[in-house]
């Protein structure tokens, strides 16, 4: 393998890693919930139209394993679990705004407008 082949394929793995973790329907939109503000699972569940329950349980795991979210359990009564960003996932809103911006620019052109 030439070294331009090895450089590829490097840049393909790290893209696949991060698709891998914040790739699907529902990441993007969930952690940019958790930025805006929501931090109880029931007010995140609200801000993202028909996500499920279950769907929404699974991907705040997955988000919290992979250490862009903290899951803090705080002892009241009854007992409250909130969820927020950690620096590491906070990182995010570097690559956040430019999917943004191409988002945009690609349903106007798809819509010819």
């Amino acid at each position: 393998m030439t070294n331009g082949e090895k450089r590829f394929q490097e840049k393909i793995n790290a893209i696949q890693d991060t698709m891998f973790v914040i790739g699907g329907k529902w990441k993007i939109p969930i952690i940019l919930s958790i930025y805006s503000g929501n931090k109880r699972f029931n007010d995140i569940s609200k801000a993202i139209p028909k996500i499920t329950n279950r769907v929404l349980s699974k991907e705040l795991k997955h988000l919290e394993e992979n250490l862009l979210i903290k899951r803090t359990v705080v002892d009241t009564y009854p007992v409250r679990i909130e969820y927020a960003l950690t620096d590491y996932g906070l990182g995010l809103e570097e690559i956040a705004k430019p999917l943004e911006n191409w988002g945009r620019k690609h349903k106007k052109k798809i819509s010819g407008k």
